[in-house]
């Protein structure tokens, strides 16, 4: 599997594929099954979103080193409607489609980095990451 990848969202498949790649990235860097699962979790929160408010966008995975950690970065975009008001998106039970809430805070929970932009109108852009130590 080469040191990057990019999975189109746009289609419940779609998340699947994204999903399953982002967990063959994170044991190709040495995670470990529970935080590859934790990693593919993440993932799906997080193309679930783009499929449901954006309809079509994109997951791109790689691998990073920073010093002595390596690790899994997640970019996750789109051009849909973006989110008016972030900190409220970022609340545990917030949700505009009548879910439970937890998709970008539970993502966020799941990584150790975690950026969020979005500009109504213009779409929204997701940064996670995950670290290990190296060996």
């Amino acid at each position: 599997m080469p040191d990057e990848s990019s999975v189109p969202i746009r289609s419940d498949v779609d998340i699947v594929s994204a999903r399953q790649r982002g967990r063959e990235l994170a044991a190709e860097c040495g995670f470990e099954i529970g935080d590859q699962t934790v990693i593919a979790a993440a993932i799906s929160e997080i193309a679930r979103n783009i499929l449901m408010y954006a309809k079509r966008g994109e997951v791109t995975l790689s691998l990073s080193q920073n010093g002595d950690r390596q690790g899994v970065v997640i970019i996750a975009v789109d051009q849909g409607p973006g989110i008016p008001d972030i900190e409220r998106a970022m609340q545990y039970g917030y949700s505009t489609s009548h879910g439970v809430g937890a998709g970008l805070p539970g993502a966020k929970r799941l990584m150790d980095e975690f950026e969020l932009k979005s500009v109504p109108g213009q779409g929204t852009t997701v940064i996670m990451k995950k670290w290990r130590r190296a060996i």
